[in-house]
């Protein structure tokens, strides 16, 4: 079983955070997709740790998807997720250089872009 030593872990908590804001709710209200982002330690396929993006109901939760299947499903590796959760990396290029695979609706996969994540704050 995976730890939970990700980087990307501290990002999932911000965003239930900012998911509850009323921020977050005009993104949940705008988007309305589900997402399911899968994150591995180091090499994408093995010990991946799934997390679910529900911009439904505007919460975040640890584990596969139970209710059908996710509008989209993301695969990353926990150093190219923090990546682009924190805009260093631009999600099209992440796909094109392989470092992000996409499942499902390609319409759902455009719509999950840097702004759905809370910013991150300055020190």
């Amino acid at each position: 079983m995976a730890s939970t030593d990700l980087k990307s872990a501290a990002i999932m908590d911000q965003m239930k955070a900012h998911l509850a804001t009323d921020a977050g709710k005009a993104i949940t209200k705008k988007i309305g997709l589900v997402y399911q982002i899968n994150i591995a330690p180091k090499k994408l396929g093995f010990n991946e740790e799934s997390y679910v993006v529900d911009l439904k109901k505007g919460e975040v939760t640890k584990g596969p998807y139970e209710g059908g299947k996710p509008d989209a499903t993301f695969s990353f590796t926990d150093e190219d997720f923090f990546k682009v959760a924190t805009g260093k990396m631009n999600p099209q290029m992440a796909f094109m250089r392989g470092a992000m695979k996409v499942k499902g609706s390609l319409n759902a996969a455009q719509k999950f872009t840097p702004d759905i994540f809370p910013k991150p704050s300055k020190m």
